[in-house]
C-alpha cells in the first residue's frame, strides 16, 4: 500500500504546472476506498464550490456503493450544475496523481457532457 501512495505522489508532482496556473479555477478530485470527492480551487487556492459523494443532496441520489463509477458520474454532473450556477465554464482538472482511469475518467467524462471545459 505504501509503494501505491507513492507512486501517486510521484506522479502528482509532475502535475504543478496546473497548479501554478492562476488564469483558470482548478477542479480537484480526491477519491478513497468508499467516496469521491471534487473541489473547485481558485487562482489563490481558496475553495469556490465543492461536491462529494457523502454531501446531502448526492446522497439519495446514489443507490449502493458511493465509491463505484455511477457515483462518480453523479458526481460529475453534480459539480458541472453548481459551477454553471457560478457562471464557471472553463477550468484546469487536476487528477491530484491519479491515473486517468475508472472513477477518475468517469467523473471528468460526466463534467465535459454537463457543460465543463477542461
Amino acid at each position: 500500500m505504501k509503494e501505491k501512495i507513492e507512486k501517486r505522489l510521484r506522479r502528482k508532482a509532475h502535475i504543478k504546472k496546473i497548479m501554478n496556473n492562476n488564469s483558470k479555477p482548478r477542479l480537484c478530485v480526491f477519491k478513497s476506498l468508499n467516496n469521491i470527492y471534487v473541489q473547485v480551487f481558485s487562482g489563490d487556492n481558496r475553495v469556490l464550490i465543492q461536491a462529494s459523494s457523502i454531501s446531502k443532496s448526492i446522497r439519495g441520489k446514489i443507490n449502493g456503493h458511493k465509491g463505484n463509477v455511477e457515483a462518480a458520474k453523479i458526481v460529475g454532473k453534480e459539480i458541472a450544475e453548481l459551477c454553471k450556477q457560478k457562471s464557471i465554464i472553463d477550468v484546469a482538472f487536476d487528477r491530484n496523481g491519479y491515473i486517468y482511469h475508472g472513477r477518475v475518467k468517469a467523473l471528468a467524462d460526466a463534467a465535459r457532457e454537463n457543460g465543463l471545459n477542461f
